[in-house]
């Protein structure tokens, strides 16, 4: 199949929709497709993509204001140049909103399936931003994904979202996880050693530092004795959470091998955020045998599991993540069953699985496409 992927972020991007399409990329490229992707350019311009398995169209852009590290892609016919220069049988459009609403049009226009994956919960988002406008993000929502042959949701929570709101054909399409490079065998005990001098429990976040992740919920969890609490990312809260997080230890943005040696050097993962259709780094947490602690909303929902796995929390309830850490702290028996489980369980959740899944799904909108022709 010759694949066009649309997508509103890609490497050198560090989030959940960068790394999904470039592992989407890089599984085609493996099983015998033709991929290329299209995506706004990088603030160094229209550079070298490095890690990109696959030819890769760039697309002048903007930074968001306030923002600097998410771009915005502007006007341009590079995107329905790309999908006829390429001569696609499928469009992948990667979290639609600006870029893939043109990659959208573009494939209605030229008669060629589209296949959408929600990832960004924009409704939390307008929530979170502007304290208004759910509504309205999801009518763009619902309009956009109905324009494609199927939507693929990334969990069963933002499936029976995207269900509720009147967004029609949606299936579910989960996330892989690199078992090899996540993995309990990388901890490191000098790692711990300068993050916790003192022999202190280290629990973590991992992600972008932003208001809609609510970081700040891990200030009772810094307040625990024996407690030293590690955070990895950067984005535009982190000049706050230094203040909001005494005792804390920033790290920074961190990547590949050394972000896995950080997630396996843990000994509880906690993520924060209550608007995740996925959560990618939970998966991350768990193949490298750490326990998690997260909010019982969204994508964690389908990740972890309550009482084996780790720990699901009321969504915005610092009390109640400080208790959990508490509790987990406390018994480190636990801690390494919940680890450990975490491991077995995210064992067949390979990127090569997963992308044969979405391989399966654009077959049957081929095939669906065909019968219509027919």
């Amino acid at each position: 199949m010759r694949v066009v992927i649309v997508t509103e972020s890609f490497p050198p991007d560090v989030n959940g929709v960068a790394h999904c399409a470039l592992q989407t990329a890089r599984h085609l490229v493996e099983r015998g497709h033709a991929p290329i992707v299209v995506a706004p350019a990088t603030a160094a311009g229209n550079g070298p993509d490095a890690l990109a398995p696959c030819p890769v169209v760039r697309v002048p852009s903007l930074p968001l204001p306030g923002y600097p590290q998410v771009r915005v892609a502007l006007p341009s016919r590079r995107v329905a140049a790309a999908i006829t220069e390429h001569r696609a049988d499928i469009v992948h459009l990667a979290s639609p909103f600006v870029l893939g609403v043109r990659g959208m049009t573009a494939a209605a226009r030229l008669g060629i399936p589209a296949v959408a994956v929600y990832q960004t919960d924009l409704a939390g988002y307008a929530r979170t931003y502007v304290h208004a406008g759910e509504a309205a993000a999801w009518r763009r929502i619902r309009s956009v994904h109905a324009a494609a042959d199927i939507t693929l949701a990334p969990s069963t929570p933002a499936l029976h979202d995207l269900e509720a709101h009147g967004v029609p054909r949606v299936r579910l399409w989960q996330r892989g996880v690199d078992t090899v490079r996540f993995r309990p065998e990388h901890r490191d005990d000098t790692l711990r050693r300068e993050l916790a001098p003192n022999g202190e429990l280290i629990v973590g976040y991992v992600g972008r530092l932003a208001p809609e992740k609510q970081v700040e919920l891990l200030a009772g969890a810094c307040g625990l004795n024996g407690v030293r609490v590690v955070v990895v990312g950067d984005g535009p809260s982190q000049p706050s959470l230094t203040q909001a997080l005494p005792g804390a230890v920033f790290l920074g943005r961190r990547t590949g091998d050394e972000l896995a040696r950080i997630f396996a050097s843990l000994d509880v993962f906690v993520h924060t955020g209550p608007f995740e259709t996925f959560c990618q780094t939970v998966q991350e947490a768990m193949a490298s045998g750490v326990p998690v602690v997260a909010p019982a909303a969204g994508g964690p929902l389908d990740l972890v599991a309550h009482g084996r796995t780790g720990l699901l929390v009321p969504p915005r309830d610092e009390a109640a993540v400080r208790d959990a850490v508490w509790s987990l702290a406390a018994d480190p028996e636990l801690r390494a069953a919940y680890g450990a489980e975490a491991r077995r369980t995210v064992e067949g959740r390979t990127w090569a699985a997963v992308g044969d899944q979405l391989i399966g799904h654009y077959t049957d909108v081929l095939a669906g496409r065909a019968v219509v022709a027919a």
